[in-house]
Protein backbone atom coordinates (compact mmCIF):
# COMPACT_ATOMS: atom_id res chain seq x y z
CA UNK A 1 0.00 0.00 0.00
CA UNK A 2 1.43 3.21 -1.16
CA UNK A 3 1.78 5.53 2.19
CA UNK A 4 -0.63 8.40 2.56
CA UNK A 5 0.51 11.94 2.11
CA UNK A 6 -0.61 13.89 5.32
CA UNK A 7 1.45 17.17 4.99
CA UNK A 8 3.97 19.08 3.21
CA UNK A 9 6.22 22.04 3.24
CA UNK A 10 6.47 23.18 -0.59
CA UNK A 11 9.49 25.95 -1.13
CA UNK A 12 9.50 27.24 2.58
CA UNK A 13 11.44 30.51 3.54
CA UNK A 14 11.19 31.55 6.84
CA UNK A 15 12.76 35.03 7.84
CA UNK A 16 13.56 36.61 11.58
CA UNK A 17 13.49 40.29 10.15
CA UNK A 18 16.04 40.46 8.16
CA UNK A 19 17.89 37.26 8.70
CA UNK A 20 16.73 33.87 6.59
CA UNK A 21 16.39 30.98 8.67
CA UNK A 22 15.02 28.60 6.44
CA UNK A 23 15.90 28.23 2.71
CA UNK A 24 13.46 26.41 0.08
CA UNK A 25 12.43 23.83 2.38
CA UNK A 26 10.34 21.01 0.28
CA UNK A 27 9.58 18.23 2.68
CA UNK A 28 6.95 15.30 2.67
CA UNK A 29 5.24 13.60 5.89
CA UNK A 30 3.28 10.30 5.69
CA UNK A 31 0.80 8.87 7.43
CA UNK A 32 1.58 6.45 10.48
CA UNK A 33 5.37 7.64 9.54
CA UNK A 34 8.18 8.80 12.10
CA UNK A 35 9.81 11.42 10.23
CA UNK A 36 13.27 12.62 12.59
CA UNK A 37 14.83 16.12 11.30
CA UNK A 38 18.51 16.02 12.72
CA UNK A 39 21.46 18.48 12.14
CA UNK A 40 23.80 20.48 14.49
CA UNK A 41 22.54 23.10 16.58
CA UNK A 42 21.01 26.43 15.06
CA UNK A 43 20.95 24.75 11.14
CA UNK A 44 16.78 25.55 11.22
CA UNK A 45 15.38 22.33 12.41
CA UNK A 46 13.53 23.22 15.36
CA UNK A 47 12.53 26.52 13.27
CA UNK A 48 10.98 24.30 10.71
CA UNK A 49 9.05 22.47 13.15
CA UNK A 50 7.86 25.14 14.64
CA UNK A 51 6.37 26.30 10.98
CA UNK A 52 4.02 23.12 11.03
CA UNK A 53 1.67 24.46 13.57
CA UNK A 54 2.32 28.49 13.39
CA UNK A 55 4.00 28.43 16.31
CA UNK A 56 6.75 30.88 15.11
CA UNK A 57 3.75 33.61 14.54
CA UNK A 58 4.07 34.78 18.24
CA UNK A 59 7.25 36.08 17.04
CA UNK A 60 6.56 39.33 15.71
CA UNK A 61 9.33 40.11 13.24
CA UNK A 62 8.83 36.19 12.02
CA UNK A 63 7.93 36.19 8.32
CA UNK A 64 7.06 32.50 6.14
CA UNK A 65 7.22 32.12 2.05
CA UNK A 66 6.17 28.97 0.59
CA UNK A 67 3.46 27.24 1.48
CA UNK A 68 3.17 24.34 4.18
CA UNK A 69 0.13 21.89 3.55
CA UNK A 70 -2.16 19.65 5.83
CA UNK A 71 -3.96 17.57 3.45
CA UNK A 72 -4.70 20.07 0.64
CA UNK A 73 -5.05 22.88 2.53
CA UNK A 74 -2.54 25.45 3.00
CA UNK A 75 -1.98 26.07 6.45
CA UNK A 76 -0.80 30.18 6.07
CA UNK A 77 -4.18 30.85 4.33
CA UNK A 78 -5.69 33.91 5.80
CA UNK A 79 -9.07 32.13 6.61
CA UNK A 80 -7.36 28.77 8.78
CA UNK A 81 -8.11 29.31 12.27
CA UNK A 82 -4.75 28.86 14.39
CA UNK A 83 -6.55 27.25 17.39
CA UNK A 84 -8.16 24.74 15.19
CA UNK A 85 -4.86 24.11 12.93
CA UNK A 86 -2.74 23.56 16.68
CA UNK A 87 -5.68 21.13 17.63
CA UNK A 88 -5.09 19.09 14.40
CA UNK A 89 -1.01 19.26 14.28
CA UNK A 90 -0.31 18.69 18.32
CA UNK A 91 2.99 19.61 19.87
CA UNK A 92 4.99 18.04 22.78
CA UNK A 93 8.18 20.71 23.78
CA UNK A 94 11.84 20.17 24.66
CA UNK A 95 11.18 20.25 28.35
CA UNK A 96 8.15 19.00 30.15
CA UNK A 97 6.11 21.86 30.85
CA UNK A 98 2.79 20.75 33.04
CA UNK A 99 0.89 23.60 33.97
CA UNK A 100 0.55 24.15 37.48
CA UNK A 101 -2.62 22.00 38.32
CA UNK A 102 -3.97 18.80 38.86
CA UNK A 103 -3.01 15.53 36.56
CA UNK A 104 -7.03 15.21 35.67
CA UNK A 105 -7.09 19.08 34.69
CA UNK A 106 -3.45 19.62 32.45
CA UNK A 107 -4.94 16.42 30.34
CA UNK A 108 -9.03 18.11 30.14
CA UNK A 109 -7.53 21.48 29.74
CA UNK A 110 -6.96 21.03 25.87
CA UNK A 111 -10.73 19.92 25.89
CA UNK A 112 -11.93 22.56 27.70
CA UNK A 113 -10.42 25.62 25.15
CA UNK A 114 -12.05 23.71 22.82
CA UNK A 115 -15.60 24.13 24.37
CA UNK A 116 -15.96 20.50 25.50
CA UNK A 117 -17.83 20.85 29.13
CA UNK A 118 -19.33 16.94 29.05
CA UNK A 119 -18.17 15.68 32.21
CA UNK A 120 -18.18 12.36 31.47
CA UNK A 121 -16.35 12.52 27.56
CA UNK A 122 -13.70 14.67 29.17
CA UNK A 123 -13.18 11.55 32.07
CA UNK A 124 -12.69 9.36 29.22
CA UNK A 125 -10.57 11.59 27.31
CA UNK A 126 -8.37 12.06 30.03
CA UNK A 127 -8.18 8.31 30.93
CA UNK A 128 -7.84 7.21 26.96
CA UNK A 129 -5.17 9.90 26.74
CA UNK A 130 -2.56 8.87 29.64
CA UNK A 131 -2.96 5.03 28.41
CA UNK A 132 -1.94 6.26 25.36
CA UNK A 133 0.96 8.18 27.28
CA UNK A 134 1.61 4.75 28.86
CA UNK A 135 1.47 6.55 31.99
CA UNK A 136 -2.30 5.65 33.40
CA UNK A 137 -1.01 2.57 35.71
CA UNK A 138 1.39 5.46 37.52
CA UNK A 139 -0.97 7.91 38.17
CA UNK A 140 -4.69 6.49 38.00
CA UNK A 141 -4.45 7.25 41.92
CA UNK A 142 -2.84 11.10 41.60
CA UNK A 143 -5.31 12.55 38.93
CA UNK A 144 -6.14 15.43 41.55
CA UNK A 145 -2.42 15.57 42.69
CA UNK A 146 -0.45 18.20 41.03
CA UNK A 147 1.47 17.50 38.11
CA UNK A 148 4.65 19.04 39.51
CA UNK A 149 4.93 16.08 41.65
CA UNK A 150 5.93 13.94 38.73
CA UNK A 151 9.03 13.22 37.66
CA UNK A 152 10.71 14.49 34.86
CA UNK A 153 10.06 11.37 32.65
CA UNK A 154 6.38 11.23 33.74
CA UNK A 155 5.92 15.17 33.12
CA UNK A 156 7.11 14.51 29.65
CA UNK A 157 4.55 11.82 29.06
CA UNK A 158 1.88 13.85 30.90
CA UNK A 159 2.64 16.72 28.44
CA UNK A 160 2.44 14.25 25.13
CA UNK A 161 -0.92 12.80 27.22
CA UNK A 162 -2.11 16.49 27.21
CA UNK A 163 -1.37 16.48 23.52
CA UNK A 164 -3.24 13.44 22.06
CA UNK A 165 -6.46 14.27 24.22
CA UNK A 166 -7.53 16.60 21.61
CA UNK A 167 -7.07 13.99 18.95
CA UNK A 168 -4.65 15.58 17.24
CA UNK A 169 -3.42 13.94 13.28
CA UNK A 170 0.06 15.04 13.73
CA UNK A 171 2.48 15.08 17.00
CA UNK A 172 5.84 17.62 16.53
CA UNK A 173 8.36 16.32 18.98
CA UNK A 174 11.15 19.01 19.96
CA UNK A 175 13.69 16.95 21.53
CA UNK A 176 11.03 15.33 24.14
CA UNK A 177 14.06 13.34 25.35
CA UNK A 178 16.78 15.93 25.97
CA UNK A 179 16.15 16.65 29.46
CA UNK A 180 15.25 13.26 30.33
CA UNK A 181 17.35 10.24 31.49
CA UNK A 182 18.03 6.63 29.64
CA UNK A 183 15.00 5.11 31.06
CA UNK A 184 12.49 7.89 30.79
CA UNK A 185 13.93 8.34 27.19
CA UNK A 186 13.42 4.66 26.37
CA UNK A 187 10.09 4.61 27.69
CA UNK A 188 9.33 7.73 25.34
CA UNK A 189 11.09 5.92 22.37
CA UNK A 190 8.86 2.90 23.25
CA UNK A 191 5.82 4.94 22.86
CA UNK A 192 6.68 6.81 19.91
CA UNK A 193 6.50 3.39 18.13
CA UNK A 194 2.85 2.51 19.15
CA UNK A 195 2.17 5.84 19.10
CA UNK A 196 2.82 6.05 15.13
CA UNK A 197 0.51 3.53 14.72
CA UNK A 198 -2.23 5.85 14.99
CA UNK A 199 -0.28 9.49 14.23
CA UNK A 200 2.14 11.56 11.92
CA UNK A 201 4.83 12.13 13.88
CA UNK A 202 7.61 14.22 13.53
CA UNK A 203 10.85 14.23 15.95
CA UNK A 204 13.49 16.95 16.03
CA UNK A 205 16.41 15.42 18.05
CA UNK A 206 20.10 15.96 18.47
CA UNK A 207 20.56 12.41 19.24
CA UNK A 208 21.54 10.02 15.67
CA UNK A 209 21.03 6.75 17.47
CA UNK A 210 17.64 7.91 18.44
CA UNK A 211 16.91 8.66 15.24
CA UNK A 212 17.92 5.70 13.71
CA UNK A 213 16.06 3.67 16.44
CA UNK A 214 12.63 5.83 15.93
CA UNK A 215 12.10 7.18 13.04
CA UNK A 216 11.29 5.56 9.18
CA UNK A 217 12.70 8.83 7.29
CA UNK A 218 15.42 11.31 8.28
CA UNK A 219 15.82 14.76 6.96
CA UNK A 220 19.34 16.35 7.59
CA UNK A 221 19.23 20.18 7.68
CA UNK A 222 22.32 22.43 7.72
CA UNK A 223 22.61 25.93 7.82
CA UNK A 224 19.21 26.28 7.44
CA UNK A 225 18.72 24.34 4.19
CA UNK A 226 17.68 20.58 3.80
CA UNK A 227 20.76 19.07 2.73
CA UNK A 228 19.15 15.13 2.08
CA UNK A 229 15.72 13.18 3.00
CA UNK A 230 15.31 8.96 2.84
CA UNK A 231 14.69 5.85 4.37
CA UNK A 232 16.52 6.14 7.94
CA UNK A 233 18.15 2.88 7.14
CA UNK A 234 19.71 3.93 3.92
CA UNK A 235 20.08 7.59 4.87
CA UNK A 236 22.74 6.34 7.88
CA UNK A 237 24.34 3.79 6.02
CA UNK A 238 24.58 4.95 2.71
CA UNK A 239 24.19 8.85 2.57
CA UNK A 240 24.45 10.51 -1.04
CA UNK A 241 25.57 13.24 0.16
CA UNK A 242 29.36 14.06 1.59
CA UNK A 243 27.80 16.70 4.45
CA UNK A 244 25.40 13.97 5.82
CA UNK A 245 27.98 11.80 6.02
CA UNK A 246 30.25 13.90 7.29
CA UNK A 247 27.48 14.96 10.00
CA UNK A 248 26.71 11.42 10.85
CA UNK A 249 30.32 9.94 10.82
CA UNK A 250 30.85 12.74 13.70
CA UNK A 251 33.38 15.16 11.02
CA UNK A 252 31.05 18.02 12.70
CA UNK A 253 28.28 18.84 14.60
Amino acid sequence: MEPVLKMCSQNLDFFYGDFQALHDVSLEFFQNQVTALIGPSGCGKSTYLRCLNRMNDLIPISRVEGKILLEEEDIYAPSVDVVNLRRRVGMVFQKPNPFPKTVFDNIAYGLRVNGIRNKAFITERVETSLKQAALWDEVKDRLQDTALGLSGGQQQRLCIARALAVEPEILLMDEPCSALDPVATQKIEELIHELKKQYTIIIVTHNMQQAARVSNITAFFYIGKLIEVGDTQKLFTGPRIKQTQDYITGRFG
